[in-house]
C-alpha cells in the first residue's frame, strides 16, 4: 500500500519523537516531585500512550510495545537521562519544540495509516490520527495533575487534524502515499512551528456568568 520512503521516514520520526517525548514528560514529572520510577512511567505513557489508547479502541492487536517491547526501554532511558542532565534542558527547548512537532504530525499520519489499514471509515481514520498524535500528551498531564494543552488556545489538536486531512486528501487527488506523506508532514510542521513563532491560538470560550 505505501512506497519505499514513506515507511522508513515515518519510522525514523517516530522513533525521535517518542525519545522526545519521554524526555518532556520527565521534565513534567520531575516538576510534581515524582520518584525515578515514576518518571519512566509518565515518560513512557506520554510517548506510547496514544498508539496504545488507538489500538485498543479500534481492536488493533497486539499493541506497538508488545511487539517492540525495545520502544519501552529507549522511552524509559530517554526518561531517566533527562533526569540526570535536566539543569541543562532549558538551553535545548527550542530543540524539544521541533521534536514534538515532529511528533506530532508523524503520530498522526501513523495513526491515520493504521486505520486506512483496517478499512475503516475516513471519519474514523481521522480520529485515529488526531488520537495518535495529541492522547499520550494529555494521559501526562492528567497523570501530572494539568489542564491538558489539547483543551488550552495552542493550536494542537487542530494541527493534527490538518495534518491528517492533507494526508487523506493528497490520496484522494490520486498521489501516492510517498507524495502524500512528505506533504502532510512538512505543512503540519510548518503550521505547528508558525503557530509557535507567532502565538496563533484558538478561540477562547468564556463564560462567567452565575444562574443562581
Amino acid at each position: 500500500m505505501f512506497s519505499d520512503i514513506s515507511p522508513f521516514l515515518l519510522h525514523t520520526l517516530y522513533l525521535v519523537a517518542i525519545v522526545a517525548e519521554a524526555m518532556t514528560a520527565a521534565l513534567s514529572a520531575g516538576r510534581r516531585d515524582m520518584d525515578w520510577m515514576g518518571v519512566c512511567i509518565i515518560a513512557c505513557v506520554t510517548a506510547l500512550g496514544g498508539g496504545s489508547l488507538r489500538d485498543v479502541l479500534l481492536g488493533h492487536y497486539p499493541l506497538t510495545w508488545v511487539i517492540h517491547p525495545e520502544y519501552l526501554w529507549m522511552t524509559g532511558g530517554a526518561a531517566i537521562v533527562t533526569a540526570l542532565i535536566a539543569p541543562i534542558m532549558r538551553r535545548l527547548r527550542s530543540l524539544f519544540l521541533l521534536a514534538d512537532a515532529l511528533g506530532l504530525v508523524a503520530f498522526t499520519v501513523i495513526g491515520c495509516q493504521v486505520a486506512q489499514m483496517m478499512q475503516l471509515p475516513i471519519t474514523v481514520v481521522l480520529i485515529s490520527g488526531m488520537i495518535t498524535g495529541c492522547a499520550g500528551g494529555v494521559l501526562r498531564d492528567v497523570l501530572c495533575n494539568e489542564v491538558p494543552l489539547l483543551f488550552r488556545k495552542e493550536l494542537y489538536a487542530s494541527v493534527s487534524v490538518v495534518t491528517g486531512g492533507l494526508y487523506l486528501g493528497g490520496q484522494a487527488l490520486g498521489l501516492s502515499a510517498n507524495a502524500a506523506v512528505p506533504i502532510a508532514l512538512a505543512a503540519g510542521l510548518a503550521v505547528r512551528l508558525l503557530a509557535l513563532r507567532f502565538n496563533w491560538q484558538m478561540p477562547k470560550f468564556v463564560y462567567r456568568d452565575d444562574w443562581d
